[in-house]
């Protein structure tokens, strides 16, 4: 029996939803089975005080796994790990044993940088101890390879055992023009791992952002507060190269650095944004002793599949982050809940798995649903699931994440987060105009929000993936109603303890949400078509490579 509460919204939104109706009479359309009622049950119990802020590796992290697995067992889905629910993922906490110092020194200068003030650093190597010392400094511009604009930032370059010094974001975003890389979005070439992944791959010994509160997209104290205290890391080895040395330095810090061994930082900065910009040595030299000390912990993904009634090797993934921050190191009742981040997400995709099992006939092809750790710590629950696929990432046909939903009401649109990246938009588009709603790219592609939640680590192997966020022009109140909304959920509640769960809101506007992403689901999962990136994204050469694999397996 369907829910009275089915999105049972207010009069004013009854002509977009009418427009649902008269396309799709049948009870199968997914906006008359997703329930709020299921939603607000979900979020209630996610976001109360006994899952303690669903910190991983902690008591409530474990109900939480607990919680979502036996919810998805209850619909008699398929385990998607081997038999299993979760996929156990192993992190190391990582903290300095001491505030490290950062010497630079050169002809004529010595400096030694304040940890926290003008610079933060840090080592990704899982070892006690590392030692810098004598490594000399090169200026990178932007320290990007992107073969798709024709750029190569090291070209001829041997790094062995120096430190490179970068600009934050890439040069598109620097020049305002829209005809290089994405013009003032943001790509993965200006997004600070791919920085330290990089200046590894190219074999430094270390690598140095310099911060710049407009194009990083936030200030210092954001840099000074997410770097200082213990890291999380995936517990493993890798065979992938590692820096020695991962940091950021204050602009004022760069400038002096930069005027200290000679150059102009204003004229190099103008320089990288040319194409055929060559590094610069800066005649500088860094030296820098780290301390590590380590905590093991692990924590778990949970996945489950309804599979596919024709070609079931072929997957369409729902991802959301089931954790959030836990209880306040200093005190402890303060409990951060995380009831729109990201207890919404995870409250739709459990919504989403229940319609889904409940029909009578599957899709044809297998519909996934994936529950991820340690998104709060790097993204690192989902990274995990990209190395370690358990449905074969050449084989998944796209990805669609779902990441502190709207829960203020309905919305005549959608907020993409990388608009213009691959043909999922279109897909989304026919959805939403089925719904008699239309797509609003997101306000700040500079800030490189694309690469910050779980999608981005599906995204990095290839996979095409949508990310829609709520949309701001609310069906009753309008546009300056929505913006006030998401201005006070980001001043006063995002990452706070203020972040709860309210019976009073209205979930019809989630409830359509979710809707809208199951009607994408449902197009890609009854065709054959393989939606890729667009020609110039710098995902479409992984993705194809791929697909021709797969082909040729």
């Amino acid at each position: 029996m369907l829910s009275r509460r089915l999105l049972m919204i207010t009069p004013a939104a009854a002509g977009m939803i009418l427009i649902v109706a008269c396309g799709d009479t049948s009870r199968s359309a997914p906006e008359q089975l997703i329930s709020e009622d299921k939603l607000h049950e979900h979020i209630a119990v996610l976001a109360s005080d006994g899952f303690q802020g669903r910190a991983p590796a902690t008591e409530g992290g474990r109900k939480t796994v607990a919680y979502l697995s036996e919810q998805l067992q209850a619909l008699l889905l398929a385990p998607g790990n081997e038999g299993r629910y979760t996929q156990t993922v192993d992190m190391v906490s990582v903290r300095l044993g001491q505030e490290p110092e950062l010497s630079l020194s050169g002809d004529g200068f010595s400096q030694t940088l304040r940890y926290g003030d003008e610079m933060m650093i840090w080592s990704p190597l899982q070892e006690s101890d590392i030692e810098v010392s004598d490594s000399e400094l090169v200026f990178v511009g932007y320290g990007s390879v992107a073969p798709e604009y024709d750029w190569d930032d090291y070209a001829g370059l041997d790094l062995e055992g120096k430190t490179v010094v970068m600009l934050v974001n890439d040069p598109g975003f620097a020049s305002g023009d829209d005809a290089l890389f994405n013009g003032r979005a943001m790509t993965y070439y200006g997004r600070w791992t791919y920085k330290f992944e990089e200046a590894a791959r190219q074999g430094a010994r270390g690598a140095l952002i310099i911060h710049e509160d407009e194009a990083a997209g936030y200030g210092w104290e954001v840099v000074s507060g997410s770097w200082s205290g213990p890291q999380l890391a995936l517990d493993h080895d890798g065979d992938d190269p590692q820096l020695a040395l991962e940091g950021w330095l204050s602009l004022s810090a760069a400038e002096a650095l930069f005027e200290a061994s000679g150059h102009d930082l204003d004229a190099l900065r103008e320089a990288a944004r040319q194409p055929g910009f060559e590094a610069v040595a800066l005649d500088a030299r860094a030296r820098t002793r780290l301390e590590n000390r380590f905590e093991r912990s692990r924590s778990d993904n949970v996945i489950a599949y309804l599979p596919g009634s024709k070609r079931p090797d072929e997957a369409i993934i729902f991802t959301a982050h089931w954790d959030h921050l836990g209880v306040d190191e200093e005190d402890d009742s303060l409990i951060y809940n995380g009831a729109v981040d990201n207890a919404s997400g995870t409250a739709a995709v459990l919504e989403l798995a229940r319609v889904f099992s409940e029909m009578d006939t599957a899709p044809e092809r297998s519909i996934v649903f994936l529950l991820v750790t340690a998104e709060e710590q790097g993204l690192l629950g989902s990274r995990f699931y990209g190395e370690n696929p358990v449905f074969p990432l050449s084989k998944t046909v796209a990805g669609i994440n779902l990441d502190s939903m709207n829960v203020f009401g309905p919305t005549r649109d959608v907020t993409v987060v990388g608009y213009g990246n691959s043909a999922l938009d279109e897909h989304l588009r026919r959805a939403a105009k089925a719904q008699g709603r239309h797509l609003r790219p997101e306000p700040h592609p500079e800030r490189g929000y694309f690469y910050r939640s779980d999608h981005f680590s599906l995204a990095r192997h290839g996979v095409p993936v949508l990310y829609p966020n709520p949309g701001i022009d609310h069906v009753e109140r309008g546009v300056e109603f929505g913006e006030a909304w998401m201005a006070d959920y980001q001043q006063n509640r995002y990452h706070r303890p203020a972040d709860e769960y309210d019976p009073a809101w209205d979930l019809s506007g989630l409830a359509l949400d979710t809707a809208l992403v199951m009607r994408v689901a449902l197009a890609l999962a009854n065709s054959k078509d393989w939606p890729n990136w667009q020609q110039d994204n710098e995902f479409r050469a992984i993705r194809d490579e791929s697909r021709r694999a797969e082909k040729n397996h």
